[in-house]
């Protein structure tokens, strides 16, 4: 069911190679989505619609959900998915609340200070999916972190349903009222991302577009960047697991699996200098696998290229192989788990222990579930309250701390060959360059 890569005989160089991943080929997209974008751009609503029929099997009198929609799904809403809802929200926000930053004012020289002021962005387009699966906790991550920052406006989109009459599924707009979010589109796919770029006649364009979707939703973000801002270009799910012979399989085959039922292209990957555990895990992912509801789903993404077993010759190997992989969740499964999840460089989120699954942080552990994937959290950091905030420098010298400054400024201006920097301060002082 998943393959094993044996590396006990030592790293290769280029390690990166060599480990299960995925086939996203989010260039080649770019081609299939610039068409639709370009629509969009030029018609607005009717590109829009006519993309939804095309693509949803939906008919759309409005890409905007009225807001009795979102009172009439919170009112039909099972209260144990309206509790459940409710402590994410609040977990959410204890944690996201206390990411927010002070602006900071440091005295550079008497009278001279430079403030670092966070303002929040204008604007935010936040998207959920609503494809094979359906995501109200995906609501929960975007809307809190934002709504922590301090963003004035919020509009969540999310794919038209057929099969709820042409209006996003019923969970995701009652999450949307519980956290009173009242702009809500029924628009999915690339479609979504240029909507909130260019704006149409019935959505005001933001300033930046966050959250998780398709290929197509990562290739339109990547293709309008610079247009919108974006969070990153998050794709299908991955866990990786470094675990040693202290882990208990039946856990590790339940997490793998766990991830693997987001979709046929999830991936799932065990890291672990214990033959002996590889194996038992292995037989228990064959039992479990059967066992669950998604079966077919599980089985097609343990089995593809994406997912599989990396044997190392220990936890210091291992420790470079998850840094390598840089994964989207990382479960540390090992003796003294936290000082070895300590040393990890490179992961979306960090999981700690056999009571910390990923699972958890899916819904209720407080953190944010909106990752970066594909390698990407070697440089990209996870949806969080910074994301919706820009560091603004406020600099104000009154005229004896520019005079204590000028001549500095002046010589590194003619080095640079840039007199006219230089005459910039010269202006200010009728006797010439202070002495």
């Amino acid at each position: 069911m998943i393959s094993r890569i044996d590396l006990r005989g030592g790293l290769p160089r280029d390690l990166r190679a060599v480990l299960p991943r995925a086939e996203l080929d989010v260039e080649a997209a770019l081609a299939k989505v610039r068409p639709i974008c370009d629509d969009v751009r030029h018609r607005g609503v009717a590109a829009i619609r006519e993309l939804t029929a095309r693509f949803e099997g939906v008919e759309l009198a409005s890409t905007r959900v009225p807001v009795q929609a979102l009172a009439d799904a919170l009112a039909a809403l099972d209260p144990k998915v309206r509790a459940a809802l409710e402590e994410s929200i609040r977990r959410a926000r204890l944690v996201h609340r206390a990411q927010r930053r002070s602006d900071v004012t440091t005295q550079v020289v008497p009278g001279g200070t430079v403030t670092e002021r966070w303002v929040p962005v204008e604007r935010v387009g936040l998207y959920v999916p609503g494809g094979r699966a359906v995501y109200p906790s995906s609501v929960v991550m975007n809307v809190v972190p934002a709504q922590e920052a301090g963003v004035g406006s919020l509009a969540v989109t999310s794919p038209a349903q057929a099969a709820f009459g042409g209006l996003p599924h019923p969970s995701i707009l009652a999450a949307c009222a519980l956290l009173g979010v009242d702009e809500v589109y029924a628009v999915g796919g690339a479609q979504a991302v240029a909507m909130f770029a260019y704006g149409t006649q019935e959505c005001p364009p933001a300033t930046m577009v966050t959250g998780p979707g398709s290929i197509w939703v990562a290739a339109a973000k990547r293709l309008l960047k610079g247009r919108i801002g974006i969070d990153s270009e998050a794709g299908p799910t991955e866990i990786a697991v470094l675990a040693d012979r202290t882990a208990d399989p039946v856990h590790v085959a339940a997490d793998l699996i766990s991830q693997a039922e987001h979709d046929v292209i999830a991936a799932a990957v065990l890291v672990t200098d214990d033959a002996d555990l590889a194996a038992r895990v292995e037989k228990e992912l064959a039992a479990q696998v059967a066992a669950t509801r998604h079966g077919e789903r599980v089985t097609e993404a343990l089995s593809g290229r994406q997912s599989g077993i990396v044997l190392v010759s220990g936890i210091d190997d291992g420790l470079a192989v998850v840094d390598a992989y840089a994964a989207e969740h990382l479960e540390i499964q090992t003796a003294d788990a936290a000082a070895v999840a300590a040393r990890v460089r490179n992961a979306g989120a960090i999981f700690i222990g056999p009571y910390s699954p990923v699972s958890l942080g899916d819904y209720l552990a407080g953190s944010n579930h909106v990752l970066p994937t594909g390698g990407c959290a070697c440089h990209s950091s996870g949806l969080s309250v910074q994301t919706f905030l820009r560091g603004i420098h406020v600099v104000e010298y009154d005229r004896a701390a520019l005079a204590g400054a000028a001549a500095h400024v002046c010589t590194l201006a003619d080095t640079e060959d840039l007199p006219a920097h230089g005459a910039a301060i010269r202006a200010r002082f009728d006797w010439g360059l202070p002495s």
